[in-house]
């Protein structure tokens, strides 16, 4: 019998395409998300091997148990997810209170419960905003950010759960995830490249490690299956790292447009992010953030199965089919 895997944040950019390629694996899935506003229509049924339970941060003791009731692993994707300008009152306390706190309480109810191993996906943000080498696993963690800060503070509350409880705990460190749905910063550059938007961004000579959606997927899927991963933590990225200049003409070969790139002097830009209140948003685009994923290949044989170009076409593909279906509708 198939262990049956329940998916938190199962609706969302990761969680959906884990899903769907669980399922097609003919796995025994079952999809965690906040609210049934968010079920997918075609999500299928039980049937299928396809579930889907209303699982969240406020969900009580019972309704956890019941969430968790057959479960043998957990794939732990549902968060509070990182946001440039972070209104809330008390951002730490909002970003502990469901990244940190829901973590542990969801990893106990499983241990709890019997589920043997539990994957939760974490961030590169836990080792820092910058790197002058490539980050490893064996780094201190040096989180800047209450985003960061609460991804640490879930990752410790899990090894401490595992110790107290035999759980097999995995953790994943991602950089940023691309690909078909994708939204924040690179979906906004995707739009700037399509409107010819001159960018000054041509002396940029940083480095940086990304990991497409198709990449991240397969390499959840290994550290929840093979059993050389238990207790352990992985950093995970596509293995080829890029300058802000080389993603923008890449991208846009793949858009099919002309990426239009002009010399700016590096400090004067810093100076116009500091003005406009758009310091973090001008330090990832100049700054180097790389990432050493050879753990995860040496020790569990897991390589990229999509190339950095391939990742960028798809992710051209679905934009481009996105744009012609907005235009047909209007």
């Amino acid at each position: 019998m198939a262990d049956v895997m329940l998916v938190t944040g199962a609706n969302g950019f990761i969680g959906s395409a884990l899903c769907r390629r669980l399922r097609t694996a003919g796995g025994s899935v079952r999809g965690g998300v906040r609210d049934r506003s968010n079920i997918p229509r075609d999500g299928g049924s039980e049937a299928s091997g396809f579930d889907w339970v209303v699982l969240h941060d406020h969900s009580t003791d019972t309704e956890t148990q019941q969430a968790l009731d057959g479960v043998q692993m957990v794939i732990h994707l549902a968060a509070r997810v990182h946001i440039m300008e972070d209104r809330a009152g008390d951002p730490l306390g909002e970003f502990r209170r469901i990244n940190s706190d829901w973590t542990e309480r969801l990893a106990r109810a499983a241990a709890r419960q019997g589920v043997r191993r539990f994957v939760y996906l974490s961030s590169i943000k836990v080792n820092g905003e910058e790197s002058t080498v490539p980050f490893t696993e064996a780094d201190a963690p040096n989180p800047q950010d209450p985003y960061g800060i609460s991804k640490w503070e879930a990752e410790q509350a899990l090894e401490a759960v595992s110790s107290e409880t035999g759980l097999e705990t995995v953790v994943v460190r991602s950089p940023l995830v691309y690909g078909p749905g994708v939204g924040g910063n690179f979906l906004q550059l995707l739009n700037v490249l399509r409107r010819g938007i001159p960018l000054p961004l041509a002396l940029v000579e940083n480095r940086r490690s990304l990991i497409c959606r198709a990449n991240l997927v397969d390499a959840i899927i290994r550290c929840a299956q093979d059993t050389r991963a238990a207790g352990r933590t992985y950093l995970v990225s596509d293995g080829e790292d890029l300058s802000t200049p080389e993603l923008i003409r890449r991208l846009a070969k793949a858009l099919g447009v002309s990426a239009r790139l002009w010399n700016f002097p590096l400090p004067l830009l810093r100076l116009i992010g500091q003005v406009l209140g758009k310091s973090m948003v001008i330090d990832r685009l100049l700054g180097s953030l790389q990432i050493d994923s050879s753990r995860i290949r040496r020790e569990l044989d897991w390589h990229p199965p999509c190339s950095v170009d391939d990742g960028l076409a798809e992710t051209a593909a679905w934009f481009s089919g996105v744009r012609v279906r907005l235009s047909q509708a209007a």
